[in-house]
């Protein structure tokens, strides 16, 4: 049984928040140190987190992920597909309250991480164990204001994981970093093809973090409003 009940005050140097994670998490900085600790132990012993990792937790991983904040509206619906150890899911719940968040996970090592620390620091977020893909996640997730994502899969495939979830006008943020804009022109046609507009790179966090995070972000057209697939002309055709 994983418990966070940690002596933060133990902690290695190496997890000592930076000057940023206090301007980013405010009054819930506790929490994040929380989380920084729960990786550099329990998701390291449970294969979640590389162990070289550790010393980049802040910088790479947790406010990386936070700053996407600031893409997202007040009080909307976020699906984190693939969420793995709660990134970047978790530590948008920490630094906005607001949100109404729903992790999404296949791997049962995963999700019980996930539960244990949810459960240990009480944080409001739903865990969902299965794939983006799955009927019983889109029944359960689907309709979200916003679909998260980091280094799940190569961008065509996630755009067909992740607009299903989202309700019209919904957008999802995939998180790339330096490959986004090489990635976003490789497969920009594919992801019009699925529905979406809007198609651009964004960057998050500048003067706040050091190096900012790259997402590639896109909103999901209404169904009347997307293009004809090929299967569908082809049967208007026989009709």
């Amino acid at each position: 049984m994983f418990h966070v009940e940690l002596d933060l005050g133990a902690l290695s140097a190496d997890l000592e928040p930076p000057a940023a994670a206090a301007r980013v998490f405010g009054d819930r900085l506790d929490l994040a140190r929380k989380y920084c600790a729960a990786l550099a132990t329990a998701g390291v012993e449970r294969g979640l987190i590389g162990p070289r990792e550790v010393p980049r937790l802040w910088e790479r991983h947790i406010l990386n992920c936070a700053v996407v904040a600031e893409l997202i509206e007040e009080n909307a619906s976020v699906v984190d597909v693939g969420s793995g150890a709660g990134l970047p899911g978790i530590p948008l719940a920490i630094v906005r309250p607001d949100l109404r968040i729903t992790l999404v996970e296949p791997l049962l090592r995963r999700t019980v991480f996930l539960k244990e620390f949810i459960d240990a620091v009480g944080l409001d977020v739903t865990v969902v164990r299965g794939r983006a893909e799955q009927s019983g996640v889109l029944k359960e997730a689907g309709g979200a204001d916003v679909v998260t994502s980091r280094a799940v899969a190569p961008l065509a495939k996630l755009a067909r994981w992740s607009l299903p979830l989202l309700r019209d006008h919904g957008r999802m943020l995939a998180l790339k970093g330096s490959s986004a804009a090489e990635e976003l022109e490789r497969d920009g046609a594919d992801l019009i093809r699925e529905g979406a507009t809007d198609l651009r790179v964004v960057g998050c966090g500048a003067g706040v973090v050091e190096t900012p995070t790259l997402v590639i972000s896109a909103e999901l057209l209404p169904r009347a409003e997307r293009p004809a697939r090929r299967g569908s002309r082809r049967k208007d055709r026989a009709r």
